[in-house]
């Protein structure tokens, strides 16, 4: 039977810890026989308030240090507030010999205690760009569902932390039983690159930009070039090249490339056009260069998100 430890803190996300919990729980349930010794432990060995739950726990970090997989569910976004509140766990986390697996955010934990220098990890899309600037010689792939380098483990955000234990399930307890285990909770044992799930289109806080913006929503089918942005923004084109990369992290065609990828979604959701007529209407003259573009923005291609979409009831939103 494997040892788990779960890791719970006042920063631990009530919905992760238990996503964990009912998986490995939920794994022995059908194999007839026990695979997974759980166990929960805090830095102090004393129960934890969560934000609207106080959680029990087994004992402290000697009793964490006895399992053979350690699980660190989901912290949250205020990254600073826990790295502080964790503070004393780092030393002895980086002295970890065993597996251990951290869901979201909690890759964070796992890059500063060192762990991950040099190795693959990924966390939540969003916290991408927060994580490389404060761990620059970790090797993230915030495309990714999940990794996997040696004895650690990293997800990406939120429902990837059971694709995770998921991957941990069928390490340890074999494909079949990982694969009933999805089948019991109705989620589908490969989902594919997290990718598939961020956003194509950035937030943008710059309110002057906003007309430019919603000009482009009407009129991203047309031919666009930088001039005619320029123009529409009543600027020069080096001044809004600057200024639209400042508000969005991208270049003008960036975004209007984007876009149209974001209206091609919505079109492969909602009706049953042909590739070629959808390609069209949001843009492009040919088929390959629409479809090759959206597999590199979406992490799929147009068709099996079509099928994706239209299996589940969802369409996705353009901003």
């Amino acid at each position: 039977m494997l040892n788990v430890a779960l890791y719970v803190c006042p920063q631990t996300i009530c919905s992760s810890l238990s996503m964990a919990q009912d998986a490995f729980s939920l794994a022995n349930r059908l194999a007839g026989t026990p695979r997974f010794h759980l166990q929960r432990f805090s830095l102090d060995g004393q129960p934890v308030q969560l934000e609207f739950a106080h959680v029990q726990v087994n004992g402290g970090l000697d009793l964490a240090e006895q399992a053979d997989l350690l699980i660190l569910p989901a912290t949250g976004s205020a990254i600073s507030r826990t790295l502080e509140g964790n503070a004393g766990l780092l030393p002895w986390l980086a002295r970890r010999q065993q597996q251990v697996a951290s869901l979201c955010s909690s890759a964070f934990l796992l890059a500063a205690a060192g762990l991950l220098d040099g190795r693959q990890a990924t966390t939540h899309w969003a916290l991408a760009e927060t994580f490389t600037r404060h761990f620059p010689r970790v090797n993230l792939r915030s495309d990714l569902l999940l990794t996997e380098d040696g004895p650690l483990f990293c997800s990406g955000g939120a429902q990837a932390g059971l694709d995770l234990c998921l991957h941990l399930i069928a390490l340890h307890g074999g494909e079949w039983l990982a694969q009933q285990v999805a089948s019991a909770m109705v989620v589908e044992r490969q989902r594919g690159p997290q990718s598939r799930f961020a956003p194509l289109l950035p937030a943008s806080d710059d309110k002057t930009l906003a007309p430019l913006l919603d000009w482009l929503r009407r009129h991203h089918a047309e031919s666009v070039d930088l001039a005619s942005l320029a123009e529409q923004a009543h600027c020069s084109p080096r001044t809004l090249l600057r200024r639209f990369k400042t508000a969005t992290g991208l270049t003008p065609n960036d975004y209007l490339q984007r876009l149209r990828i974001a209206n091609a979604q919505q079109a492969l959701a909602r009706s049953g056009d042909s590739l070629e007529r959808i390609a069209a209407a949001v843009g492009y003259a040919d088929r390959a260069t629409f479809a090759k573009l959206f597999k590199q923005l979406c992490g799929e291609t147009p068709g099996a998100f079509r099928k994706r979409m239209q299996g589940n009831g969802a369409a996705p939103s353009v901003p």
